[in-house]
């Protein structure tokens, strides 16, 4: 049986570093009906942004390519994958370490997987040299319960 969700919203655009601030308002968008806080959008955004960013400039470097995002809405939580087509990652548990980067030339802090991993609740990074990489966040939104829900439930 096909796993359904409650919602889903693909993108897909061109490497080019002016997309990511359309992708990261993008998913800020779709991810507005689980009604999250702004720090729980800022969190995503901020996710959202480093993820694009490498896949921009460490996936195809010079080369232009898709980036693809897929998310999804499942019950209260976000589940966010960003993927390229690019070179891949030659060592992901070196390239999870903080402050490593690849291009210190470009004045890279090497913290983009570090940040995805602490603002969001899961982070896993899948990739194939020479094919590319994805990497898939999960989030869940703490919904605030209303005081009149809250009620109900007491007297229940």
């Amino acid at each position: 049986m096909r796993n359904r969700y409650e919602n889903e919203m693909k993108l897909e655009f061109l490497s080019k570093s002016n997309n990511e601030a359309f992708a990261r308002i993008a998913v800020a968008a779709f991810v507005s009906q689980l009604d999250p806080t702004i720090e729980e959008l800022a969190d995503i955004k901020t996710a959202v942004s480093e993820a694009v960013t490498n896949a921009i400039i460490h996936g195809y470097e010079e080369k232009e390519g898709m980036v693809k995002i897929v998310c999804k809405l499942i019950g209260n939580s976000v589940v966010i994958e960003v993927s390229d087509t690019g070179k891949g990652i030659e060592n992901i548990e070196l390239a999870k370490q903080p402050l490593y980067t690849s291009k210190p030339n470009l004045e890279r802090s090497g913290m983009g997987f570090t940040i995805m991993e602490s603002f969001m609740d899961e982070m896993k990074i899948e990739s194939v040299v020479g094919l590319g990489t994805k990497v898939t966040m999960k989030k869940k939104i703490e919904q605030e319960v209303s005081q009149k829900e809250e009620d109900c439930a007491i007297k229940a």
